[in-house]
């Protein structure tokens, strides 16, 4: 018996053809955004992974770091003390330090011929400030001259020693020693420190 297609021409023709253009649209759609969702996870796992990698090499490093050192013992800061408490002491000796030879030095070369002391009192700052008299100056001079010119001389003298200043006349009065008549006089200065500036 000889077989016979009883489907329509046309119906044969289209359940054997291609699919139709909007499926094949979706499927490429689906394989590219597949494709891309891959390459990009592979992207970020490379990245992933060399940040990993970063971030162990940074810790080994820190694992091989020395430990911190220990803070200062007690004894160590106690000795840190007591050098700033000397370097203070003196640093303050230093600035009340007083070079007396050097002031009666340039004071015996401003000293005019015709005037001679009779006392000289010098105290260093330190000591004019606690000494039992409390002396509001650190020098002072008492003497002897012919004239009151004399005492003019010696008072525009004494103020050009850089070590005096504030030099004052106290007193300056005629009188008549073993039968010459001189010119008794007391004068008084202040001390410039090592510091410069003046004593107190």
């Amino acid at each position: 018996m000889r077989a016979v297609n009883l489907l329509p021409k046309d119906h044969y023709q289209k359940s054997v053809g291609l699919p139709s253009t909007p499926v094949l649209v979706g499927i490429c759609a689906g394989v590219l955004v597949a494709a891309g969702l891959g390459t990009d996870f592979m992207i970020q796992s490379a990245k992933v992974a060399k940040e990993q990698r970063k971030l162990d090499g940074l810790q080994a490093r820190v694992h091989q770091l020395p430990e911190a050192p220990a803070g200062p013992s007690a004894g160590a800061t106690q000795l840190a003390g007591e050098h700033s408490a000397r370097v203070t002491a003196l640093s303050t000796a230093m600035a009340s330090r007083v070079a007396w030879d050097r002031i009666f030095r340039e004071l015996s070369l401003v000293l005019p011929d015709d005037v001679w002391l009779t006392t000289l009192t010098a105290h260093s700052p330190a000591s004019s400030a606690t000494g039992s008299g409390g002396l509001p100056t650190q020098f002072a001079i008492t003497g002897r001259t012919y004239s009151h010119d004399g005492v003019a001389r010696l008072l525009s003298r004494l103020q050009v020693i850089p070590d005096l200043q504030s030099v004052t006349l106290v007193s300056s009065t005629r009188n008549e020693v073993a039968g010459q008549a001189v010119v008794e006089f007391n004068i008084v200065a202040d001390i410039r420190t090592a510091s410069g500036s003046p004593a107190t």
